[in-house]
């Protein structure tokens, strides 16, 4: 009895992370016209919210351009897509993405969400021409590293300097703070990144900040620090983090008396964000889903009703990019990655969460919103524009 029961607890831990990156699947690719799209995106893990909100949006941009998992065709392009699991680890990340080039023979890739994961997947999709647009991972090292450029990723959301900057002058200009506290997670680009550029905005508008620290990425308890920070009563507490973290350290934050605004970025956008421990917070972000303009009332109103939820901005952003990329197939009516490089490069698109059009670096210029986490809900407050 005792080697079945390890056979089978085996075979369940070998097939687990099968099913989990099976997602869904095109035919056979036999077409030398096809286009074949990889999305990688973290459907579990700690930010798995994000990877559902960008698989549904995905397949939702798909189907109205005419492809499903059956396949289908954009123009006289042939189209197939494969979805898979990175985790929100970057070395899970890696391994799917070079599966995807390697053995799925993809010639584009969309995805992933987080910049840890889409800094190490940009490093195997430029070296092999194969063209990767993120929705949401914001770090400038997504597009540009030791000041080279990466030719062939892009995305459609803006990036941490001016996400930082935003909340900086929010909090100086409208908030009326005068000193801030920051916590951010050492092991993360975009954590650290955001954490970075605001305190150089706040400072360069005369606020100070007064204490800032590090932590794990698997710390739990943060008393230490934030007994600290109670001490020193800011009038901000700067959480650049995902919205499991920030939740756990608003949580104790009010437990140690801390009366501190929270203030943090597009992290914290999940229907899983603890409402109550955030309550009174404020944070940036990409898109409001009650903003009047018809692009996102009919997003948001489509969305709705094929998943029975409103979008979040990383179903925004992944719908974005999407048709990002779908643009540039029905333009150039071809599947080679240098002709959709070049388009991406050079279009303008008119997209849900505002106009994008790149700069040299592949970076969207485009305009940021402030939410405010009130009464168990996310109400806009305001669009800052570059």
């Amino acid at each position: 009895m005792r080697f079945p029961r390890l056979f089978a607890l085996v075979a369940i831990v070998v097939l687990i992370p099968a099913v989990a990156l099976s997602g869904c699947a095109g035919g056979g690719g036999k077409d030398k016209n096809t286009l074949r799209v990889g999305v990688v995106t973290p459907l579990t893990g700690d930010v798995k919210t994000f990877g559902e909100s960008t698989k549904n949006a995905f397949l939702l941009a798909m189907e109205q351009a005419g492809v499903t998992d059956k396949g289908g065709k954009i123009g006289n392009v042939p189209v197939e897509f494969t979805i898979m699991d990175d985790r929100n680890d970057a070395t899970e990340g890696v391994n799917v993405a070079t599966k995807l080039i390697s053995e799925t023979k993809v010639q584009a890739i969309i995805g992933s969400v987080t910049s840890k994961v889409t800094i190490a997947i940009s490093n195997v999709t430029n070296p092999a021409k194969v063209v990767q647009v993120t929705s949401t991972a914001t770090n400038p090292k997504v597009t540009v590293e030791d000041g080279k450029r990466k030719a062939f990723t892009f995305r459609a959301c803006f990036i941490d300097p001016f996400q930082g900057t935003v909340g900086a002058k929010f909090a100086l200009n409208n908030l009326k703070a005068k000193t801030a506290a920051t916590l951010y997670d050492q092991s993360n680009d975009y954590t650290v990144g955001l954490a970075q550029y605001f305190k150089e905005a706040f400072e360069k508008g005369g606020g100070k900040v007064v204490f800032e620290a590090s932590y794990g990425k698997d710390d739990t308890d943060f008393s230490a620090v934030l007994t600290k920070i109670a001490g020193l009563k800011p009038d901000i507490l700067y959480l650049p983090d995902y919205y499991q973290k920030v939740s756990l350290i608003g949580g104790q934050a009010r437990g140690k008396g801390i009366k501190a605004v929270f203030l943090g970025g597009d992290g914290w956008d999940s229907s899983d964000l603890d409402f109550k421990a955030m309550d009174g917070g404020y944070f940036t972000n990409h898109y409001s889903s009650d903003d009047p303009r018809p692009e996102v009332q009919t997003f948001v109103s489509t969305y709705k009703a094929k998943y029975g939820s409103v979008p979040d901005a990383l179903a925004t952003l992944a719908y974005d990019a999407t048709n990002m990329l779908i643009s540039a197939v029905k333009s150039t009516q071809s599947n080679d990655p240098e002709k959709l490089r070049e388009y991406l490069a050079s279009g303008t698109f008119s997209a849900v969460s505002g106009t994008i059009k790149n700069d040299a670096n592949g970076d969207p210029i485009k305009a940021a919103v402030i939410l405010q986490i009130k009464d168990g809900k996310q109400k806009y407050v305001a669009t800052v524009n570059p």
